[in-house]
């Protein structure tokens, strides 16, 4: 989006001048508010406090090292950055005071994406993560004291005690407005109104909290001669805080806020690509590099010196920098803000951090990833080992079911075990060499391994849900099971199976469906059944070579057989006669049931 920015800017095709920009600034202030509402949302109190001394030091070790000395390696290479080398001192110090605060700053939309990614769970993740959040709120506060400081430094406004005095009355005042607008959402979350509506008045009050800066800074300035500036950011994530820590709304307004996100993002970043000059951005590229390895040093610094401090797990020391490398909303709105208040030089440093977080943005992630897999806190479904249809299904629960099902699948020439994990016989079991005993009741991976489920091509689960998940998290990441269908007990725990890819049988649910499709269409669920002896439908998985590339239509099929659905990477194909079908597909075929496996054998051969 900021490259499509740069294109239709007014360096290369000018589709957005620059009095367009000044026009569209108000899009950037919803954006930011928007920005500021999501980290708000993120710092949910209940989630950081089993890892608080952790968060404590590595956020103070973070903000430190990154922090300070960055702002004391800028300052020292001052007459190496170009828009800098001409400046006074003291606005050589205040200009590296904001790149040290914006190098602090952190993406905590980049560090969840990542983290649902990989399904990370453990100390490390649980870390990141409250760092990243609990450093965004913070970055806000300092970006708000040291934007105050460096203004007056530039404008040779004196530092005295009326100064400071000032500063934290505007603090104070952002804090309580924040606070108050927390409740006013809470207001407007209690109301009965549709989610779009909601969104337009977070929008609307995002923008506002802008317009009341403007009126207050502008009121000041004529009545007292002194500009009194409120922190709109500030504000925001407070508000965003008190909803989410204050309320019952916490789910609905991070729902929310996601919804109306990707709108006003695209928005933002072109808007904020269109302002960038493109010779700009070429001249200062290799300054941007340098920066970027010197904020890369500091948060080493940090992360070795977090670690040690909170006496964490000393694998942690070398990596612990590696969450917090992604930026993205925060740093860029925190740029745009400084680039309009100081127009003389505010466009290099702004193009300057653009840089920097574009390739904090490719190189973040990746690192993130592989350190969250180095510490072992990633929970990905293990690649599948099964290379051919062996048509083996194990069942796991010794009931009256169970034994139905196995015969039911071996009628249709499946290979069906049954597991006991309880030790209990039933009379119609006696005997029956399909069952395999195991002597736990929450079986480990070894256990699982023992009757090679990583062969099977389908696992059905039909246990207490607790233990069925237990099972279903063990295959999904260490077996790579095809199918695991599992019965569900209880409705609220649909989602945590729905999450591994679990096919879900609700037996109540099922049981209304089927006598659905009996009224509306009782042949089709009959032969869903297989009550219909002649005919039946099955799945078969493209593996032969020779139909790789061909279109549906050329398939030369038994006039018995039709396809019913293709399913490609898990997601079903509205098809067609010009669809090609590649392998791995899967197709579901409806037919002769002898002529299905003559099929079968046909397209997995």
């Amino acid at each position: 989006l900021i490259i499509t920015g740069i294109i239709t800017g007014d360096s290369m095709l000018g589709y957005i001048s620059k009095d367009s920009l000044e026009k569209l600034n108000f899009l950037n202030q919803i954006a930011l508010a928007v920005i500021a509402f999501s980290a708000g949302a993120e710092l949910h109190l209940s989630e950081l406090r089993s890892r608080m001394h952790s968060i404590k030091w590595m956020t103070i070790g973070q903000l430190f090292f990154t922090f300070v000395l960055t702002t004391v390696a800028i300052l020292f290479f001052a007459d190496y950055i170009p828009f800098m080398q001409d400046m006074p001192f003291k606005h050589q110090f205040a200009v590296a005071l904001l790149f040290g605060i914006i190098f602090v700053a952190r993406s905590p939309s980049s560090a969840i994406a990542v983290i649902n990614e990989m399904r990370a769970n453990g100390p490390f993740t649980k870390t990141a993560m409250g760092v990243t959040v609990v450093k965004d709120v913070i970055v806000i506060v300092l970006f708000a004291i040291s934007f105050a400081v460096a203004k007056a430094i530039i404008k040779n406004t004196p530092l005295d005690l009326s100064f400071l005095f000032v500063l934290i009355l505007e603090l104070l005042t952002s804090i309580g407005l924040g606070f108050l607008l927390g409740k006013v959402l809470i207001i407007l979350f209690n109301a009965s109104l549709n989610h779009k509506l909601k969104g337009l008045f977070i929008v609307l009050l995002g923008f506002g909290v802008y317009v009341l800066a403007d009126i207050l800074k502008d009121y000041s300035l004529v009545h007292f001669h002194h500009e009194f500036v409120i922190e709109p950011l500030l504000i925001c994530i407070i508000g965003g805080f008190v909803i989410t820590n204050y309320s019952k709304h916490r789910l609905e307004f991070s729902e929310i806020i996601e919804e109306i996100s990707p709108t006003i993002f695209i928005i933002f970043f072109t808007l904020t690509g269109a302002s960038l000059s493109v010779q700009t951005l070429l001249s200062v590229f290799g300054i941007a590099i340098t920066l970027f390895f010197l904020r890369l040093l500091t948060m080493y610094l940090g992360g070795v010196f977090g670690v040690v401090a909170a006496k964490d797990d000393k694998k942690f020391m070398h990596i612990a920098w590696m969450p917090y490398l992604t930026q993205a909303g925060v740093a860029l709105g925190l740029s745009t803000i400084i680039s309009h208040e100081f127009p003389t030089w505010g466009n290099q440093f702004e193009t300057i951090v653009i840089a920097i977080v574009v390739v904090n943005q490719l190189v973040g992630p990746p690192l993130f990833k592989w350190a969250l897999n180095y510490v072992g806190e990633t929970h990905l479904k293990a690649k599948l080992t099964l290379e051919t249809n062996n048509r083996d299904a194990v069942i796991f629960g010794l009931e009256s079911q169970s034994i139905a099902l196995a015969n039911q699948l071996e009628k249709h020439n499946w290979n069906a075990r049954i597991v006991c994990m309880d030790g209990s016989e039933i009379t119609a079991a006696k005997g029956d060499k399909r069952i395999v005993y195991l002597n736990n009741e929450y079986p480990t991976i070894d256990d699982l391994k023992s009757i090679e489920l990583e062969k099977v091509e389908a696992v059905v689960l039909m246990l207490s849900d607790a233990k069925n998940y237990h099972i279903a998290k063990l295959l999904y990441e260490n077996c790579g099971t095809k199918e695991i269908i599992v019965r569900l007990n209880k409705r609220e725990n649909f989602d945590k199976f729905h999450e591994l890819g679990c096919l879900i049988i609700e037996p109540a649910t099922a049981m209304v469906s089927l006598l659905d499709h009996f009224v509306r269409s009782p042949n089709a669920a009959s032969l869903l059944l297989g009550m219909d002896e002649e005919h039946d439908t099955i799945d078969v998985e493209i593996k032969n070579q020779d139909l790789h590339g061909i279109r549906v239509r050329e398939l030369d099929l038994p006039t018995n057989i039709i396809i019913l659905s293709i399913k490609r990477d898990g997601q079903l194909l509205m098809t067609h006669g010009y669809t090609r079908l590649r392998l791995g597909d899967v197709l579901t075929f409806v037919g002769d049931t002898k002529t299905l496996e003559e099929l079968r054998v046909r397209f997995e051969d």
